[in-house]
């Protein structure tokens, strides 16, 4: 799918800051990780890696590991982890009690973002299911910001159905507040699912504070590849980084051709020279 051409300003480039602020989510080594988490994140940071972003929590731990002991993890290979995956079904439905204990976890980890990686299907049939999510983000926003935290919304394709004269994706855009949510584009599926980030970053600027980069294989729309090696225009999309808010660049591949960290490694070199 070609991507809108955009030109940006002469003598554009990215900070070291914005150059440190690459990182990858372990939903990729999901396979692997609750093996030897602690070995996982010690190649991650040989590789380059200065960012995680955590999914998976359960019953206290992550992999087996207590949110205590993953700090220390983390500690130990000089990472960081300013944004996580948790479970949002229940506050959607209205119960906020787990949300209060994930405050708590993101907050031991130093994470700065509460991300909602997905809706239940039963809990997305209409619009007015949207804007209720939308209200209950509103809320649950609200909760985060006291806490020095902010929620953040991660789309998959199913937000761009038709619904009326709007999308799913829209009508949580639009219904939420800008102070208190913003979204993690995964721009795999927004292409997948016949849009431009591009477009959304000049419809809406400033609301994707994290970007998830995947590349799409070129004979096979349904899987990833390494960055690079795929037909989507990276090199465009980066060159609008500033006008999405972007903060946070996580890499993230659900499938891999090759051993997974040998695709790290060359999906991380080619963000490292795109930044």
């Amino acid at each position: 799918m070609a991507l809108v051409a955009c030109s940006i300003a002469p003598g554009f480039s990215f900070t070291s800051k914005e150059k440190e602020s690459l990182g990858i989510q372990l939903y990729s080594l999901r396979d692997t990780i609750s093996q030897n988490p602690k070995k996982i994140l010690r190649k991650l940071a040989n590789i380059g890696f200065n960012e995680i972003e955590t999914y998976g929590y359960n019953d206290g731990k992550f992999w087996g590991l207590s949110v205590a002991e993953l700090k220390e993890e983390l500690t130990k290979n000089n990472l960081t982890s300013p944004s996580g995956h948790y479970d949002g079904n229940s506050l959607i439905k209205g119960d906020f009690e787990n949300f209060k204990e994930i405050i708590s976890v993101a907050r031991e980890l130093d994470q700065k973002y509460i991300i909602i990686p997905s809706i239940a299907e039963n809990l997305r049939k209409s619009k007015s299911d949207y804007l209720n999510i939308a209200e209950k983000f509103n809320e649950a926003g609200e909760i985060c910001k006291s806490a020095g935290i902010t929620l953040a919304y991660h789309n998959h394709a199913f937000e761009f159905k038709r619904m009326d004269d709007s999308t799913g994706y829209e009508i949580l855009i639009n219904n939420t507040d800008k102070n208190m949510v913003t979204f993690e584009m995964d721009i795999y599926w927004i292409v997948r699912g016949g849009h431009d980030p591009i477009s959304l970053f000049q419809k809406y600027p400033g609301r994707f504070k994290l970007w998830h980069v995947k590349d799409m294989h070129k004979e096979n729309p349904e899987l990833n590849t390494e960055i690079g090696n795929g037909n989507i225009n990276y090199k465009e999309i980066f060159n609008n980084a500033k006008v999405s808010g972007v903060e946070h660049y996580i890499l993230e591949q659900e499938n891999f051709e090759m051993p997974e960290f040998k695709s790290l490694n060359k999906s991380y070199n080619h963000l490292s020279n795109l930044l």
